[in-house]
């Protein structure tokens, strides 16, 4: 046996050892990689049902947002309607009464006028009596 043989196979040996180092690392490596895979299944198995569920909720949301806004445009329109009509009654019945109130505030007006012209006129006549 040579000096080359001889180094051939220590070198042969240590690569032997060497492996037999890197083989745990690795064997451990590649479970890492199993689990970090079944995580990643199971958080997908899981994602899911919670995605679903979500979507459920934004059609719930949207649902009643759309409950919402018909309430509001009722409302609004009662509102409009309860304006348009308040302005009608206004016009229609508005004019009149204040018609009617001119012509009583001018009919008293015009009777207290008429009673003071008289009150004072008696008073002349009962001084003119008495004179």
């Amino acid at each position: 046996m040579g000096v080359g043989e001889i180094a051939g196979l220590i070198a042969a040996i240590a690569f032997a050892v060497l492996a037999g180092f890197m083989i745990y690392p690795l064997i451990r490596l590649g479970k890492m990689f199993d689990q970090i895979a079944q995580t990643i299944k199971e958080s997908g198995e899981h994602a899911i049902p919670a995605l679903d569920e979500g979507v459920t909720t934004v059609k719930q949301v949207n649902k009643s947002l759309e409950d919402v806004n018909r309430i509001s445009a009722a409302a609004s329109t009662t509102a409009n309607n309860v304006g348009a009509l308040t302005d009608l009654y206004g016009s229609f019945l508005g004019k009149p009464v204040i018609k009617v109130a001119s012509a009583v505030y001018a009919l008293k007006a015009t009777g207290q006028s008429f009673l003071a012209k008289r009150g004072t006129a008696d008073q002349s006549t009962d001084a003119h009596k008495e004179a």
